[in-house]
C-alpha cells in the first residue's frame, strides 16, 4: 500500500498546517526531511530541509504515530507547519519529489482507516455528514453516527441474528437426534426468537431517517389571495423575498426562502393565492402549484379564514394573520394569532413550527439510519418475517443468512466497493 500525504487542517494561508503522513514508510520518508524522530506521542521541534539540496523547508512540530493504534491504523505521522501556502508547497514538493510517497485522494485517509478497522461504515457515514453538516442538529446527528452509537446498535442486533442462526445451524445438525417433542419446543423457541428481533428492527425502521435533517422541511404557506402570505414569508426569512402588493394575484408562482431556525434546515414557500375561479390561465397555473406544494409539503401554514384544507391535521397549522387589523382582534379557536407587520406572535409561530418539524426528525442523540442504511434493514427485517414464517428449517437458515449479509452490507463488511467510492469522493482531501 502507497504512502500517502495531505493536508488535513483546511487550505492554508493560517496559523498552522497539520501536513499528515500515512502508510509503511511514514517515518522513512519523514525522516528524510527531518533527520531524526521524536518518540511515539512526543511533540518536538525540527528543522525540515528538502533531502535533494540540503535548503530549509521550514521548522515544524513533528508527532509520530506508530500503527496500528493510529487514525489510519497505518504509522502515522503528522507535521505542525507554519500556514503559509508557500511553506506549505515546498513542504509538500518534497515529499512529491519522494517516490515512496504521492499525494492523498479525497477521503482515503478515513478510508483507510475503514479498511484497517479503526472505524466501520457507519463512523464513516457519520464523519461525511459532519463534514458536511449546516445545522446544529445535522451536526448533533453526524456526531453521534460518527462516533459509534449506531455502529454499537447494529453490534448487539447482529450477534442477536448470529446467536438465532447458530440454534437454526443446531437443530439442522441435530435433528436426528433430538427427541421430536424437544425439537419442536427448539423450533417454537426459535420461531419466537426471530420474531423478537424483527420486531427491534421494525422499532427502529418507523423513526425518522437521518436524511431528514440533511435534505431539510418543507414549510409552505397557503391561503387565498391578500390573506398575507408574501407578508409573512418576508417577516420569517428577515429579508424581502416576495413582492407584497394590495393587488390579488401578485404572486403567481411559488417563491422560496431557506433558512435555519432551531438547528434545522427549513425552506419556506410562498404561493399563489388558492382563489376558487379565475380567467386567467397564468394565475391558474400557480394555483394548481400551489395545491401541488400543499401536498408535498411537510407543514402547511393556512393563513385564510376558511377551514384548513390539509387532511392530516398534523401537517397543517391554521393562523390568524394580521391580527392587528381593526375587526381581526378576536382569535378564533384553534388558531394562532400573528402580525408579519408589528411582529406580533412570530416568535410563537417559529417555536410552533420547530415543534411540529421535531416529530418529523430522527430523535436527539439518538442511534437514526440515513436512507441507504434503512434499505439495507428493511431489507434484513424482511428475511426475519419470512423466516419465522418458514415452515422447511433449510429455508429457516438461507432466511436467517440474508439477514445477516444485510447487516453486513451496513457496517461495511460486506463487499461494497463502489459504494465507497461514492461515500468518499464527498470528503475533502485531507480526509
Amino acid at each position: 500500500m502507497d504512502t500517502i500525504y495531505a493536508v488535513s487542517s483546511g487550505h492554508p494561508p493560517a496559523a498552522i498546517a497539520v501536513l499528515r503522513v500515512s502508510g509503511p514508510d511514514a517515518f522513512a520518508i519523514v525522516e528524510a526531511l527531518a533527520g531524526s524522530l521524536p518518540p511515539p506521542r512526543a511533540a518536538r521541534l525540527r528543522s525540515l530541509r528538502d533531502p535533494a539540496g540540503g535548503s530549509l523547508l521550514d521548522q515544524a512540530i513533528i508527532l509520530v504515530f506508530p500503527g496500528p493504534a493510529t487514525a489510519t491504523g497505518e504509522d502515522l505521522v503528522e507535521l505542525h507547519l507554519h500556514g503559509g501556502r508557500a511553506v506549505v508547497r515546498a513542504v509538500e514538493d518534497a515529499l512529491a519529489a519522494d517516490p515512496r510517497s504521492r499525494a492523498a485522494e479525497a477521503g482515503e485517509f478515513t478510508r483507510r482507516a475503514l479498511l484497517h478497522g479503526r472505524i466501520d461504515l457507519t463512523q464513516a457515514e457519520g464523519l461525511a455528514d459532519l463534514l458536511a453538516a449546516e445545522t446544529e442538529m445535522q451536526r448533533r446527528a453526524a456526531i453521534t453516527a460518527s462516533g459509534g452509537m449506531l455502529r454499537r446498535t447494529i453490534d448487539e442486533l447482529a450477534t442477536g441474528l448470529l446467536m438465532l442462526s447458530a440454534q437454526a445451524e443446531a437443530l439442522l445438525d441435530f435433528s436426528d437426534e433430538a427427541d421430536v417433542a424437544d425439537d419442536e419446543s427448539a423450533t417454537a423457541r426459535l420461531r419466537d426468537g426471530i420474531g423478537d428481533l424483527a420486531g427491534v428492527l421494525r422499532t427502529l425502521l418507523a423513526a425518522p431517517t437521518v436524511d431528514r435533517l440533511r435534505d431539510g422541511f418543507d414549510v409552505v404557506l397557503a391561503g387565498p389571495p391578500n390573506a398575507g402570505k408574501s407578508t409573512l414569508i418576508n417577516a420569517l426569512a428577515k429579508r424581502e423575498v416576495a413582492i407584497v402588493s394590495d393587488i390579488p394575484g401578485t404572486t403567481r408562482d411559488r417563491i422560496e426562502a431557506h433558512v435555519n431556525v432551531g438547528g434545522y434546515a427549513i425552506r419556506l414557500s410562498d404561493t399563489a393565492g388558492l382563489a376558487d375561479e379565475t380567467d386567467d390561465v397564468i394565475e391558474r397555473i400557480g394555483i394548481e402549484r400551489s395545491h401541488a406544494a400543499m401536498a408535498q409539503a411537510d407543514l402547511v401554514l393556512w393563513l385564510g379564514d376558511a377551514e384548513m384544507p390539509v387532511e392530516d391535521a398534523q401537517r397543517g397549522l391554521a393562523l390568524h394573520p394580521r391580527c392587528d387589523v381593526a375587526g381581526r382582534e378576536a382569535v378564533p379557536v384553534g388558531r394562532l394569532a400573528v402580525s408579519a407587520r408589528s411582529g406580533a406572535g412570530i416568535a410563537d409561530l417559529w417555536q410552533a413550527i420547530i415543534d411540529r418539524l421535531a416529530m418529523l426528525a430522527p430523535p436527539v442523540d439518538t442511534a437514526a439510519l440515513n436512507r441507504r442504511q434503512h434499505e439495507l434493514l428493511t431489507i434484513a427485517c424482511d428475511a426475519l418475517d419470512a423466516a419465522r414464517s418458514e415452515a422447511e428449517l433449510l429455508l429457516v437458515a438461507e432466511h436467517l443468512r440474508l439477514a445477516r449479509n444485510a447487516f453486513d452490507r451496513i457496517t461495511g463488511r460486506a463487499d461494497v466497493e463502489a459504494m465507497l467510492d461514492q461515500l468518499f469522493g464527498r470528503f475533502c482531501i485531507g480526509k
